[in-house]
């Protein structure tokens, strides 16, 4: 028997952990094809792939060219735009976080052969959902609703900076802030029958 007829059969042996703990994905060694052999799979993977990079992209060119315009143009501009712009870094900075966590977890389900269609739309919704979440955070701050920081000293740097924290652990923060709304408001859920 050859290595190469070995190369598609998992072995019975190994048991699948996560990273960085089980680097071979529960493969043998060599096993390099893609477990994703259905055409409809393959072109969905590669759409949230680029998706994701364009997404990600943006959310890192786009300041760029914000504080790069505004260094060439700042004579040009008469309205005071300070609240903008730390509303817009904190937006996306939470745009970055947000995928940088998804980008994430599609690696890992490819890798773990548990990625599945019916997830595309958290994957395509999570860096918006993260960037809303950023944006709303740096709003309470800069109101005095959440006193964590002064608003007078939030720059734009600390608002992409805050709002990729936010961004990246928005699946946490939601999960919490659903928490705390159960405490104050109430479930809202009534108990099965």
């Amino acid at each position: 028997m050859s290595t190469d007829d070995n190369i598609d059969k998992e072995p019975k042996d190994v048991v699948s952990g996560f990273a960085p703990f089980d680097l071979t994905d529960g493969r043998s060694v060599g096993n390099w094809k893609s477990r994703y052999t259905d055409a409809e799979a393959q072109h969905a993977i590669r759409w949230e792939k680029r998706y994701l990079l364009i997404i990600f992209g943006c959310s890192l060119i786009l300041p760029v060219f914000l504080i790069v315009g505004l260094k060439i143009f700042h004579n040009y501009i008469t309205i005071d735009l300070t609240v903008a712009n730390k509303y817009f870094f904190a937006w996306a900075g939470g745009t970055l976080g947000g995928t940088m966590f998804t980008a994430k977890w599609l690696v890992h389900s490819i890798a773990k052969f548990n990625w599945n269609i019916d997830r595309q739309i958290w994957r395509v919704l999570t860096p918006h959902l993260s960037a809303a979440l950023a944006l709303i955070f740096i709003v309470l701050i800069n109101s005095g609703m959440l006193n964590i920081a002064d608003p007078k000293t939030l720059s734009i740097h600390k608002c992409y900076g805050i709002g990729f924290l936010v961004g990246y652990f928005s699946d946490n923060a939601i999960g919490k802030l659903t928490e705390l709304a159960q405490v104050f408001f109430g479930s809202g859920i009534s108990p099965k029958k």
